[in-house]
This record gives C-alpha cells, sequence and structure tokens, in this order.
C-alpha cells in the first residue's frame, strides 16, 4: 500500500526534474528575471500590502524567483520548498543578484522542525495545495509562523478548473477531497510540454470550503475573497488570450472561474 511518505517522495522527484527545464523556459524567462523584471503577476501585486521592511515567509517557493522578487521590493524573505535542486538554484540566484533571502529545504508539514520564527507576512501561491492531502495541517503550520496581527495572501487555481479534462472539455475530477490521491503519469511540464520529463505524480482535490475552513480554525480572519475569470498564465490547454497576463478557458462560451485570491489578518 503506497503511503503518504511515498507520495511525497515521488512528487519531490517529479519536481526536481522539472526545475532544470523550468529555469531554461521561456515560461519563466530566467534572463528578464535577473535583469530586474519582477516575476509576480499584476493579480498577486494588486492584492500584496506595503512588504518593505517586513519578514515574509513564502511557501512551497519552487526555484526562488517570486521570493526574490518579494526580497527585491524590500521584504526580508524565507522562501521554503520540498525541491533539493529548485533550492539549489534558488540560492544560486540569491547569491548572483547580491540579495539576502534565505531558502529551507522541508515539506510544508514538518516546517515547525526547521523553522520556529514568526512572520510578518505569509505568502503562497499557483498549485500549491493540489499537492497537499491534509489542509487543516497546511494551515496549522502557516498560521503558526504568521505573528499576531500579520497578514496572509493566498493566491491560487480555482477548484473548479481543476476539474476539468481539457481537451475533452468534460469534468474529469471531483470537487470535494475524499482522501485519496489521483495518481497520474506526467508527460513534459506546464513550462515545456516537450520536454523529457516522464515520472508520476500524486495530487489532491480541495473545495474552496476546505481552504477557508483550514485557515480560519487555525486564526485566521479573513478580510478579502475574489475570484477571477482569466488565469495570469498560459497553463491551461485552448485558453484564448483576452489581455495582458490575462487567459481564459471557456465551455460553450462561458468561462470558468479560474484563480482565487483571499487575505487576512492572524487574530
Amino acid at each position: 500500500m503506497t503511503s503518504e511518505k511515498d507520495y511525497f517522495k515521488a512528487n519531490e522527484a517529479l519536481w526536481d526534474a522539472k526545475t532544470p527545464t523550468h529555469v531554461k523556459s521561456a515560461f519563466y524567462n530566467q534572463e528578464a528575471f535577473m535583469n530586474g523584471e519582477t516575476s509576480l503577476r499584476k493579480l498577486e501585486l494588486a492584492e500584496l500590502p506595503y512588504v518593505r521592511g517586513k519578514k515574509l515567509l513564502h511557501t512551497q517557493c519552487h526555484f526562488g524567483q517570486d521570493t526574490l522578487s518579494l526580497q527585491r521590493m524590500g521584504a526580508q524573505c524565507t522562501g521554503v520548498d520540498f525541491s533539493g535542486v529548485a533550492l539549489e538554484k534558488a540560492r544560486e540566484m540569491n547569491d548572483a543578484l547580491g540579495l539576502s533571502a534565505r531558502f529551507l529545504r522541508t515539506n510544508i508539514y514538518d516546517l515547525d522542525k526547521v523553522d520556529n520564527s514568526l512572520y510578518d507576512m505569509v505568502f503562497t501561491s499557483y498549485g500549491v495545495i493540489t499537492w497537499l492531502p491534509d489542509l487543516e495541517r497546511w494551515a496549522a503550520q502557516l498560521m503558526a509562523r504568521l505573528s499576531q496581527g500579520g497578514e496572509f495572501l493566498m493566491v491560487e487555481f480555482h477548484p473548479v478548473i481543476y476539474m476539468l479534462d481539457w481537451d475533452k472539455a468534460t469534468f474529469a475530477y471531483r470537487y470535494f477531497n475524499d482522501g485519496s490521491p489521483y495518481e497520474e503519469e506526467e508527460e513534459g511540464t506546464y513550462a515545456d510540454p516537450s520536454a523529457v520529463i516522464r515520472k508520476k505524480e500524486y495530487f489532491w482535490q480541495h473545495p474552496l470550503s476546505d481552504v477557508m475552513s483550514a485557515l480560519m480554525l487555525h486564526g485566521l480572519e479573513v478580510t478579502s475573497f475574489k475570484e477571477y475569470d482569466y488565469s495570469p498564465y498560459d497553463v491551461f490547454p485552448g485558453s484564448a488570450h483576452r489581455a495582458e497576463q490575462e487567459y481564459c478557458y471557456s465551455v460553450n462560451g462561458i468561462t470558468l472561474p479560474h484563480v482565487f485570491s483571499l487575505k487576512g489578518i492572524k487574530k
């Protein structure tokens, strides 16, 4: 029987394999980033509070572009991820840019084993909770690191868009989480579908009620919740480019919710 530890180990291997391709891809535009361009999208930039001088935790940070973008904005950032390959690149970029962010390697459920600091802000974004079976454990870790009165911002793909088989324009995945993962073999990656990567992945669906309930249970007072009818990334097959950083997938002319943002204060 496959254990949770096995799921995480497989997903870690997947992201270790993806990272070199992502660093070289047009999707991440590493050259522009290293030359000063932010990797943050207009959506989260509009939602971010003033970050200069704040101690900021960025969870599931991949190879650190967003973490370092926030560091450039004046925050003192700590990025967390489970991929050693990704964090090696993040530290390399941090040094090359002369920045002072730090990066910690851990599964998010074990964050308290490597860091007991308190932060003014916690930020997480895009494709993070789908890799986690239990959001209450996730929320407990994040809220334990947030100071009283600290700010939380989450920007994430909407669970409705994750229900789709985009090629067939039909629902193929459940909305509610029954605790069991989906197991698939991924070929390529969203940043380069032609990449020679073929590995198993395990992922979970989470309804919006689970996201909000988990965070509120562990002390977050939700102050803002928004849904958007576009993705800031061109990652869903068949999407139409509507405006700068706006890609829309629709079925029978009906545009679906693509992304949500959630803001709150630690009580």
